[in-house]
């Protein structure tokens, strides 16, 4: 029977195959690697490896249809003349090298956020240069290029056999006959891309059908999903929703009524005598649950868990979504990034804001950072909207050593970041200064030595108490404690300069770090916020009292909780709230990421976390401190109503003042 086949007709289906092979090699490896499934039902498991073939099935035929086109065209002819056997020879090393670079960067990014690769990812594009350095100091690169050319050469030796073991039919078959294989070829390959049997076919969605984050992904495939999330592309203004939503919006911030006018006047009776500088310290890649402070088996964070313990702390803090540059947006601008693809940092319409951080009147105003300022377009979300602003980067300092990709470290960053600090308040002149740390970020470039630091030895820290941690490795266990280090370093360097008792100090996780399922925080972990739940927490022991604040906030709160605690007079045009305010009791934290394969808006207020996926409209409301992931609206159909109306003020509030809360021309 094979032997009547043609061999144009074998060679197609053999590809293939080949190619299928080769993607589920990934898939494999995925699971060997990075899925962690450990605690998964063999039944969730299986479904999720039997849609993933599909998925890996649908690729395979999708990458060889074009050649598997011509060769129908052809057929006998694609045997007889060597330009066509060039052009598949070079065809294939093509789809198995870009097959390759599109899982092994999947690899690398579900390592870093937990989630495949999609659409947004081509953000890191914007900076090539950053990510690439990235990419070469967190990874064997240049083995990996030499891998790659040999992949290619061992593709093209395969290529050659396949397409020499069918040069050798002889016979030729009527119209009729080749018309049935032409026809029964398409209808195949055709099956194989529409891959069902019901009347709509294998969709990425299919593959979010457990509550479990991690099964989901795990039955994704990355480059068919990285296409389709093209859709999520940001819609504009709808301004019919937003005039429905904001009375909920005006009820919740207390606005007019009559009146869109988001404007609330801030204006205290006394000021302090000698105004209080205020620092604000982003620290990169930290959650509460690697910290050892909010329960963490390692004592990850010594030098925090003391600061915090002489703090005031906010245990239910949320940014807005999973990224440094979403956050130093949200907390700059006081509007969250609920951009679909790219970031807001990176969108030109929206730089032009009304920002509390410029009415800081009287204050030298700093921001510094260890690189460089044009990563991710954030030097325009700084100078477009605080004047006289002072940009401390690479290049900036008397004093530099370019630890990686990220500039200068941490350590020197605190460092020099002091001295400015010191010098001004040795002039009484006061400030307000944004200090962002890198350290704790990939690659985890951390000394051998620091003063009192030294990096853990991957024998001194137990697999058992590493895996109960949730720390993917002991580097980056490391990376954080470096920063832990720095942090304390950075507040004892402020007490010898003079200028601690007079400065509040802000400090705040820009997102969590990528950490495995652990017993805590395995509500946040299962429906993917565990990214978004960060430290917030004020040092200043002259201005605020010690103590733990339980209410939800979030990091647009940032500047006009700092701004009253600073006694500054403000005008806040933006979506924050005072958190230090006594009057708003049900106060919510508004998130943007990504559930069931698409981008989802969320609202965590008190034990309860309702979240909304912004295509297909899908709902829940979960409760956060029971450890079954229960959809529960239907029993609370009032409480779901109120939050998602709540939720989606928020989203079209922000909608509208990303091109409605420009400033004013002078």
């Amino acid at each position: 029977m094979l032997q009547k086949i043609p061999n144009y007709i074998k060679y197609i289906f053999t590809n293939v195959l080949f190619l299928f092979l080769y993607i589920l090699i990934f898939r494999i490896l995925f699971y060997q690697f990075f899925a962690q499934l450990d605690e998964v039902s063999s039944s969730e498991i299986q479904k999720a490896f039997w849609l993933g073939i599909r998925f890996d099935l649908k690729l395979a035929v999708i990458t060889f249809f074009p050649l598997a086109a011509l060769i129908l065209i052809v057929n006998y002819q694609f045997f007889k003349k060597k330009i066509y056997k060039k052009i598949a020879n070079l065809y294939l090393i093509l789809c198995y090298l870009i097959l390759t670079l599109f899982f092994l960067f999947d690899f690398g990014y579900y390592d870093y956020l937990s989630i495949r690769l999609d659409a947004s990812s081509l953000r890191f594009l914007s900076n090539l240069k950053i990510s690439s350095q990235v990419l070469v100091e967190s990874y064997p690169i240049y083995k990996g290029l030499l891998g790659l050319l040999l992949l290619c050469f061992i593709i093209y030796k395969l290529s050659k056999f396949i397409y020499n073991a069918y040069t050798n039919q002889t016979n030729t078959l009527s119209k009729k006959i080749k018309t049935f294989y032409f026809i029964g070829t398409v209808l195949l390959l055709s099956y194989g891309i529409y891959n069902s049997l019901t009347h709509y076919p294998l969709r990425w969605s299919q593959a979010f059908f457990s509550k479990k984050n991690e099964v989901n992904q795990f039955a994704l495939n990355p480059v068919l999903y990285f296409f389709d999330s093209f859709a999520y592309r940001n819609e504009g203004i709808d301004l019919k929703s937003f005039k429905n939503y904001y009375p909920v919006m005006a009820n919740y911030l207390n606005l007019p009524k009559d009146k869109v006018s988001f404007e609330r006047k801030v204006v205290f009776d006394s000021t302090y005598t000698k105004k209080p500088n205020v620092v604000i310290v982003m620290m990169e890649s930290v959650g509460v649950k690697p910290m050892s402070y909010f329960g963490n088996p390692i004592h990850s964070t010594p030098k925090m868990d003391s600061i915090i313990k002489k703090s005031l702390v906010f245990s239910n803090f949320y940014v807005h979504k999973s990224g440094t540059a979403p956050s130093v947006f949200a907390s700059v601008t006081g509007l969250p990034d609920i951009d679909g693809v790219r970031t807001a940092s990176r969108n030109p319409l929206i730089q032009d804001q009304r920002i509390i951080f410029d009415q800081f009147k009287g204050y030298e105003k700093l921001y510094f950072l260890g690189g460089s300022a044009n990563w991710a377009n954030i030097r325009s979300v700084f100078q477009s909207n605080i004047k006289g602003l002072k940009i401390f980067e690479e290049g900036s300092y008397k004093t530099e050593k370019r630890a990686d990709v990220w500039g200068i470290d941490d350590y020197e960053l605190f460092k020099e970041s002091n001295k400015e600090l010191e010098k001004l308040s040795k002039e009484n002149k006061p400030f307000i200064a944004y200090i962002q740390t890198a350290s704790n970020h990939m690659p985890f470039t951390v000394p051998d030595e620091q003063e009192s630091y030294k990096p853990l030895n991957e024998n001194e820290v137990s697999d058992a108490l590493l895996e109960k941690s949730g720390f993917k490795s002991v580097a980056q266990l490391n990376a954080l404690r470096y920063l832990d280090f720095n942090i304390g370093k950075f507040l004892e360097r402020a007490k010898n300069s003079g200028y601690y008792d007079n400065t509040i100090f802000a400090f705040f996780g820009d997102h969590n770090t990528a950490m495995k399922r652990t017993e805590n925080f395995t509500k946040e972990y299962d429906l993917n916020i565990q990214l978004q739940h960060v430290p917030f927490f004020i040092n200043a022991p002259n201005f605020v009292k010690t103590g733990t604040m339980t209410k939800n906030g979030k990091l647009i709160d940032l500047f006009p909780t700092i701004a009253s605690l600073a006694k500054v007079n403000h005008t806040n045009y933006t979506l924050g709230n005072n958190l230090l305010d006594s009057l708003p009791k049900n106060t919510a934290s508004f998130v943007y990421l990504k559930s069931k394969g698409e981008p989802t808006v969320g609202l965590i207020q008190d034990s309860l976390y309702y979240s909304k996926t912004n295509i297909s409209k899908t709902t829940g409301l979960y409760n956060l401190n029971t450890k079954e992931v229960k959809d529960i609206q239907n029993e609370h159909p009032l409480i779901s109503k109120k939050m998602d109306s709540l939720l989606s003020a928020y989203y079209h509030s922000t909608k509208y003042l990303y091109l409605n809360n420009k400033k004013k021309k002078q």
